[in-house]
């Protein structure tokens, strides 16, 4: 496979791809100055070649920028990663390009969809829908039947009580307690959850 981005996200990829025995062909970065990252080497310029041989995996924490890399990639998407240690219930649906991180766990019929993030021990539980590029950050928690629109970001800590929709590219600061429905395009914070900025 290969990985685009060569930040702290693509460690923890690195070490899950490695914990299974996959191979990993190419770690793509446009920074100069990035030469490797865990033993392997970073390519600032690849080939056409390079870019359509294998299945690709982006290793960005950016929601927007994550979003914009998938919009030009020019080989295929590698399916869902998963840690070793999450927890997947056989009735959820999991997008390709996402990555689940260790102890996370997504629960029956939850659908995630392409290039998510579940970070490390976050809960999504029964029958929540989360559209692309979204990313549910550690220790994260979000209740059954809840909503999330395409590249929000749950902050780490966060809790979403059961059946709201929180809408596209929203941000949910750290900690943060949802009760309420939230709309597009907006900052929420604290607890209750409340709009600082749209």
């Amino acid at each position: 496979m290969n990985l685009y981005g060569a930040s702290g996200h693509t460690k923890v990829i690195i070490d899950i791809v490695k914990s299974k025995n996959g191979q990993i062909d190419y770690v793509f970065d446009d920074n100069p100055e990035i030469k490797s990252i865990l033993g392997y080497e970073v390519v600032n310029y690849p080939t056409e070649e390079m870019l359509k041989s294998k299945l690709n995996v982006i290793g960005i924490g950016n929601n927007r920028i994550r979003k914009k890399v998938a919009d030009s990639l020019k080989g295929g998407v590698h399916p869902y990663i998963s840690h070793l240690s999450a927890v997947i219930s056989a009735s959820a649906e999991i997008g390709d390009g996402t990555v689940i991180m260790a102890n996370a766990t997504i629960n029956s019929e939850a659908q995630v969809g392409k290039h998510c993030i579940i970070n490390t021990g976050a809960v999504v539980e029964h029958e929540v829908i989360l559209e692309d590029y979204v990313h549910i950050s550690p220790n994260a928690s979000i209740a059954g039947d809840v909503q999330i629109g395409e590249g929000s970001h749950i902050g780490i800590g966060s809790s979403v009580i059961q059946g709201l929709t929180i809408g596209k590219w929203v941000t949910v600061g750290a900690g943060a307690v949802i009760i309420e429905d939230i709309p597009d395009y907006v900052t929420v914070v604290g607890n209750p959850g409340r709009i600082i900025k749209t």
